[in-house]
């Protein structure tokens, strides 16, 4: 089944836990955690994960947007998060490895993501490693923008690698997926889709999260 993760990054903070109790027919919670530094915009840090982990027993899937990453995953981990995901370009090869550990360590799972630049083929030292694998389809740091659907050959054969040699491995895309995106992500061997605007500004939610599963 496919499974939908609305990224609060569209949501109402002055208004967060209700907006979260908004998507409860969601799958996960997507929480972007942007730095200033490995993206050009600030969001949301630690403090805020931990108050979302009170508020809702959906599953936390969060997404750190952050240069090096190995400082502060176990305390992502510690604050509630049940899925941290580092990105391949925020640190060195060896930092990315001993990310991954450190969170398999605190009990919770982990990913890595790719930016639209990056090859599919630089998930192959992860890939036996991971419980996820997101691919960007926007440059990430900001919500609401157009979907990428030349990423969609990476996203296949990232799935032919996931296939092969972790098939429990999920796949996930984020950025610009919608109504009108979803199938193509679907088709090309997603299994998870992040979307935020497209959730949190339709006129019925638990209908448009339902839409969005194809």
């Amino acid at each position: 089944m496919v499974k939908i993760a609305p990224s609060i990054l569209s949501a109402d903070f002055a208004n967060l836990e209700r907006d979260i109790h908004r998507i409860a027919d969601a799958d996960y919670v997507h929480v972007d955690v942007m730095d200033g530094v490995f993206v050009p915009n600030i969001s949301i840090g630690i403090p805020v994960v931990q108050s979302i982990r009170k508020v809702t027993d959906m599953f936390l899937d969060v997404h750190l947007m952050i240069v090096e990453p190995v400082r502060y995953v176990e305390r992502f981990c510690d604050a509630g998060a049940d899925l941290v995901t580092v990105h391949l370009e925020s640190d060195t090869a060896e930092n990315i490895h001993a990310a991954i550990d450190k969170i398999h360590a605190k009990g919770k799972k982990a990913g890595v993501v790719l930016k639209p630049g990056t090859p599919a083929e630089a998930v192959l030292p992860y890939v036996e490693k991971v419980e996820l694998i997101l691919v960007m389809t926007v440059e990430p740091g900001f919500g609401g923008q157009k979907f990428m659907a030349d990423m969609m050959p990476k996203v296949t054969a990232i799935r032919g690698y996931i296939d092969e040699k972790n098939p429990a491995c999920e796949l996930e895309v984020d950025g610009g997926v919608a109504p009108d995106t979803c199938r193509t992500c679907i088709d090309a061997g997603a299994n998870v889709l992040v979307a935020g605007s497209a959730v949190y500004k339709a006129a019925d939610i638990p209908a448009r999260i339902a839409e969005l599963r194809g």
